[in-house]
């Protein structure tokens, strides 16, 4: 029987469905639905509650609950702290949404409401409502959950409509079947289909007792513990008929698909075996496991197709790095040979240089240029062995090393793979990880490298290893040996301008979200950023400096109306602040006592004035600057080659008696170190000792022996640049470095005149006036 069309508010529930003559308390606490409670209290208290077909949907319209509900009346709301309001609701009737009525706040519709609709056959009722209490009593004696307040309420139902509705309320089934129930208006379809889903219920219950029963059989009586793992166990046979077994049977199938060794197979077919004997619940399971899982990703079958094309190499590296000519000519040829040899040469490679050259973009871009998969392995702060060579799997928490874990990754035969940092390796009591990696890097010895966590043997010999250091120092000498070096050196300022106006520009207007026409820095600019805002061999610093021009560019085009940005050397300080150093040019006149040398450090290289006091006294030699004990020792040297050849420079023979010798090296907060500024001290003190000035246009380095020789040193090309900045002319270096002076870019080589020098009188012909 139909009734007349009713408004009011809709509130969806999730997970449940209230059903006539039910009584529900609930929780409300979206707003849409506390707004609907409350509307509906300041009305008659009549609400309409449907189930929500989805109930993850946090904010659901009409499309996401179902048509047919249950009109209900509020008969308690109760205000919980947190904006939760608790509802106590009485079912009345069966309802269906007809139309939806405009409402912002909460859901609001036109309810048709319903009556339960009966045969004209009361026989037939009659027959459903008899056999539905005795369902009834059935499944009420198999659950012992429900009460026998539930029976009672049951067995004093008047109706079959009635009886139907108390019964689906309290029988614990799904919201589906609970749905369907109340979609049903025909009472005897409806106590149908109640009968059978009662009956369904009545067999899940079966099974769940046989499956304790089961257990029960089990399980020792004072061990609670091991009867809920038991109890999972069980659960897992009923449900797939055994997953520890399907489980070794798929680990079984893959190990034969595997393209290895014949003992590899039966050393992981005997971990299977093993496996399948263990209880699921045991910890060994659960390692054994983990280790067959970790074997199994590893790249067994797979390779990845190789671009031998030579010309394609070179091309990439040239589109990816601005000269480093030497440094791509011998990668070329490196891959060259790897190619003739059928990749059976040994040799590894080392990038080494100062830190932003370049190092790991070029391991990127041959990695690119040959269509290897690319991994890096950051080396930096290691001490423990096992962290390339992984942990025995008996200990907890065990794992695979850093070079399996590569792989994994990887997951191709053949990567290309960049230990980063070798150099910052270190030792201790837990192993020495730069020994662990002489296997790694053997090509010799790699086709068959076992990391202790996998157990079995790995080839790596179609990994091509590239490493990278700032310095080979503290690289140990057995691991040296298996590498050959190729040095980047620190980049000219010519050099860093074409980096920083073909590469860096783009890049960082790019990640910064501008464009070319948007912000614009001229070449001054540019070129006065390289000169006064970093200090480096490498091109990092200058990028971090366009980025933050760029930034600030994005922040004014943002707050003003301007559509570009040009920046300038007149208005970089706006950007940047004030220039952060400076290069010490030439002196501007010849002195007397101060001599120039030419320093190496990490950042490139760098002009260093030493100064020279001599004062009446008793002999003394100070040394200031905060030197090393190298550079202390290059002084003590110097000196001494002068008392020995005194009377050729025409110095006191005494003068190690009556004089005392000040020597000092300016920026005495910066530490100073090494050997090469021994003969710029020598010529120091010659000049102070016979009042002859020092050429104010020349600069010197090379080492210093007690007989006067001049020995070769390192960094000619840092140093060259340095002076060629300060403005210098002239450089003394060492006959032995002669070869270095090709290293010299040509614009710089074009402006200095190098003089090679065997002792030091040839450098004090050439240094004093």
């Amino acid at each position: 029987m139909e009734n007349e069309l009713n408004y009011m508010p809709v509130v969806p529930m999730r997970g449940m469905v209230l059903f006539p003559h039910m009584t529900l308390n609930f929780d409300a606490a979206r707003t849409a639905s506390v707004k609907a409670i409350e509307a509906a209290s300041a009305a008659n208290s009549t609400v309409f509650l449907t189930a929500q077909k989805d109930i993850s949907v946090e904010e659901p319209s009409f499309a996401d609950v179902y048509d047919v509900g249950t009109v209900a009346h509020i008969r308690q709301v109760m205000r919980m702290p947190g904006g939760v309001v608790r509802v106590i609701v009485q079912g009345v009737r069966r309802g269906m949404i007809d139309c939806e009525i405009p409402c912002d706040e909460y859901l609001k519709a036109g309810i048709l409401e319903y009556e339960d609709s009966y045969y004209d056959n009361d026989n037939l009722a009659a027959a459903h409502k008899n056999r539905l209490r005795k369902t009834y009593e059935e499944y009420f004696s198999q659950n012992p959950r429900l009460t026998a307040d539930n029976f009672m309420q049951v067995m004093s139902a008047h109706t079959l409509g009635e009886l139907c509705d108390i019964v689906a309320a309290g029988a614990e089934l799904e919201v589906e079947t609970n749905q369907e129930l109340l979609a049903e208006f025909d009472v005897c379809a409806r106590a149908e289909m109640l009968t059978a889903a009662l009956q369904n219920r009545m067999e899940v219950l079966k099974l769940e007792r046989q499956i304790a029963e089961r257990v029960k059989e089990r399980l020792d009586k004072n061990q609670r513990e091991y009867y809920l793992r038991e109890q999972l166990h069980v659960i897992e046979e009923e449900l797939d008929g055994g997953g520890t077994i399907s489980e070794a049977e798929e680990y079984e199938n893959r190990i034969k698909k595997l393209k290895t060794t014949k003992d590899t197979k039966e050393k992981l077919l005997k971990e299977v075996d093993r496996f399948l004997k263990m209880p699921p619940s045991s910890s060994e399971s659960a390692v054994i496991r983990s280790y067959l899982d970790t074997v199994l990703e590893m790249p067994w079958n797979k390779t990845t197709k190789e671009n031998n094309d030579i010309q394609n190499a070179r091309a990439v590296l040239d589109e990816d790095h601005y000269g480093l000519d030497k440094v791509k000519e011998r990668i070329v040829e490196y891959l060259a040979v790897r190619q003739m040899t059928n990749g059976k040469n040994s040799a590894i490679l080392c990038l080494v240089g100062p830190p932003g050259v370049g190092k790991t973009s070029v391991a990127k871009s041959v990695a690119r240029a040959l269509g290897r998969k690319y991994v890096r392995i950051s080396l930096g702060g290691i001490h423990d062995e096992s962290d390339i060579r992984g942990h025995r799997k008996t200990y907890i928490g065990a794992m695979e090393g850093r070079i399996m874990a590569a792989m994994k990754e990887a997951k191709t035969l053949n990567p290309l793979i960049l230990l980063d940092e070798i150099d910052k390796m270190g030792v201790d009591y837990k192993g020495d990880p730069s020994a662990a990696l002489l296997e790694v890097l053997d090509y010799e010895q790699n086709g068959t490298f076992r990391d202790h966590y996998i157990e079995v043997p790995f080839d790596l010999s179609k990994v091509l290893f590239i490493t990278t250091a700032n310095t080979l120092d503290t690289v140990s000498r057995p691991l040296l040996d298996r590498m050959e070096i190729i040095e980047l050196t620190g980049y000219t300022s010519a050099e860093k301008f074409h980096i920083a106006k073909d590469y860096l520009m783009p890049k960082t207007l790019k990640a910064n979200g501008l464009t070319e026409k948007q912000l614009t820095i001229a070449d001054s600019a540019l070129r006065e950023i390289i000169e006064h805002y970093t200090r480096e061999a490498g091109v990092r610093k200058l990028e971090q400096k366009i980025g933050e021009i760029c930034r600030k560019a994005a922040k004014e085009l943002l707050s003003t109306r301007k559509r570009v940005i040009k920046v300038t050397v007149k208005n970089l300080e706006d950007f940047l602040g004030k220039p952060h150093y400076r290069f010490d040019m030439m002196n501007e006149h010849d002195e007397v006592g101060v001599a120039r040398g030419l320093a190496w450090t990490s950042v490139g290289g760098d002009t260093l004035s030493i100064e020279v006091n001599v004062m009446p006294g008793s002999g003394k030699v100070e040394l200031t600057g905060k030197l090393g004990d190298v550079m202390k020792e290059s002084a003590v040297a110097a000196i001494s080659y002068i008392r020995a050849n005194a009377k050729e420079l025409k110095v006191p023979s005494d003068f190690h008696k009556k004089y005392d010798i000040h020597i000092h090296v300016p920026e005495g907060a910066v530490p100073k170190d090494g050997p090469s500024a021994g003969i710029t001290m020598a010529t120091a003190v010659v000049s102070a000792l016979t009042k002859n000035p020092v050429r104010n246009d020349i600069a010197m380095t090379g080492e210093i022996t007690l007989r006067g020789r001049v020995l070769p040193i390192g960094g000619l090309k840092e140093k060259s640049l340095a002076a060629y900045r300060a403005g210098i002319k002239d450089i003394i270096i060492p006959e032995e470095n002669k070869p270095d002076i090709d290293d010299v870019p040509d614009e710089v080589r074009d402006k200095l005149h190098f003089i090679p020098v065997t002792n030091m009188d040839a450098v004090l012909d050439n240094a004093l006036r």
